[in-house]
């Protein structure tokens, strides 16, 4: 089993698949830099020598933002407009939708489940 940026990623997938396995990188990012290294879009990861691993771990650490990093800059980020207390922030606080959704009818995802009202049957 193949370990990248503090991933395991599954061995029997093929490789632009499998790195999409670790946070940060999408299938974009994941043809990239198989493209670059001269690794073969049909290969699987159980195929690669542990050369190339070590050239596509090395690859993602130096030229990607992944796992960790990247997940503390979002936080970070999220972080920042709770503290400016924006408009963004304050939804963000409230745990209510960021983007202008409405919030009437929907948002389930964010509010949570409903809470019945007591005292509205009539």
């Amino acid at each position: 089993m193949a370990r990248i940026a503090g991933v395991n990623i599954p061995t029997n997938k093929r490789v632009i698949i499998a790195l999409t396995y670790i946070h940060g990188i999408g299938p974009k990012s994941a043809q990239d830099i198989a493209t670059k290294l001269g690794i073969d879009h049909s290969r699987r990861v159980q195929d690669l020598t542990d050369q190339e691993v070590l050239h596509i771990r090395e690859t993602i650490d130096s030229e990607y933002t992944v796992e960790g990093d990247l997940r503390r800059n979002t936080a970070m980020n999220i972080k920042r407009l709770m503290d400016l207390a924006c408009y963004r922030g304050l939804r963000h606080r409230k745990g209510l939708p960021v983007r202008g959704q409405r919030t009437h009818t929907n948002a389930r995802t964010r509010k949570g489940k409903a809470k019945p009202i007591a005292g509205k049957k009539k």
